[in-house]
């Protein structure tokens, strides 16, 4: 009898399927080394600038967190100084009736020796309360004032920006033309006698109407032949041009080609360098206070170049 062999199974191989498997875990850890190195190396595409500020405006968030701070300690203390002079007014009110009812006759005091005793006793009392009340109050006004000090020694120093490259605009500006220039912002005029020498003149009517160095400017531009008033607008300085120009026009009779605007972007220091062809310049009189602008700030160093 012959003998059945038995059959023979088909065997699934799983090998190409790990295969797969492993590649995609490769992949995923290569995609993951990529995003943590760039993201390491993320601060190298900021300049040493944007660092420098970066800093600058957390120190600035900090200050202003410690001054809001001692800000509220202060209002607590002025409440409890005025809490205290508010009992110290009743305290001396309630005394000076007592001392009313002491000041009857000798009668009266006899009649009510009892009344008169405790009373008395009352006023020591209140008399007590309203020392303790004045010898608490020094140490407060004390409190307040260092705080106040605090505050004011923690005020952040004015952050100006880059300097300002004034650059022409426009049609271009003909041969022969002296360009005279006045920045104009919140509250002030910056007079340009010339490229270094300027005079800060304060944007009020009456003080422009009475300047002796902004109308000694006015009166030098005028007796240039070919010159022209170039006021650099601040983004906050409309209402110092207004009173500027319109002063100019009215007083002097200057024509509207005459003076001109520019706007500026920006807080930092103006630089005239691009109009040295045409700038003019004039000699400040005796009663003006020259405002010499800022040195401009140090150029950062480079980074290293990358290897």
């Amino acid at each position: 009898m012959v003998k059945r062999h038995p059959r023979r199974h088909d065997e699934i191989m799983l090998i190409p399927f790990l295969d797969i498997l492993c590649s995609l875990i490769g992949v995923l850890v290569l995609i993951i080394v990529v995003l943590v190195v760039a993201q390491t190396q993320k601060i190298n595409g900021r300049t040493p600038e944007e660092l420098q500020r970066a800093q600058e405006h957390l120190k600035l968030l900090k200050v202003q967190k410690e001054n809001e701070q001692i800000n509220e300690a202060l209002k607590d203390k002025v409440a409890a100084l005025e809490k205290l002079r508010e009992q110290t007014a009743g305290k001396e009110q309630e005394f000076a009736k007592l001392r009313m009812l002491l000041d009857t006759s000798t009668t009266a005091r006899e009649r009510n020796k009892e009344l008169s005793e405790n009373m008395l006793k009352e006023l020591d009392n209140l008399m007590v309360e309203v020392n303790g009340l004045a010898v608490q109050e020094p140490p407060l006004k004390k409190e307040i004032a260092a705080l106040l000090a605090e505050i004011k020694k923690r005020k952040p120093p004015e952050v100006k920006g880059p300097a300002v490259v004034v650059q022409p605009g426009g049609s271009g500006v003909a041969k022969g033309t002296k360009l005279f220039f006045v920045d104009a912002s919140a509250g002030k005029l910056t007079v340009f006698w010339n490229e270094n020498t300027r005079t800060v003149v304060s944007a009020v009517a009456d003080v422009i109407a009475t300047d002796a160095a902004f109308n000694a400017f006015l009166k030098g531009v005028l007796a240039v032949p070919q010159s022209k008033i170039i006021f650099l607008l601040r983004e906050d300085g409309m209402g110092a041009f207004n009173l500027g120009a319109g002063w100019a026009q009215a007083t002097y009779g200057y024509k509207p080609e005459q003076i001109g605007r520019l706007p500026i972007p920006g807080r930092g220091e103006i630089d005239l360098k691009m109009f040295s062809e045409f700038l003019g310049s004039l000699p400040p009189p005796p009663e003006a206070k020259p405002a010499t602008p800022a040195p401009a700030a140090p150029k950062a160093t480079p980074a290293p170049p990358k290897t």
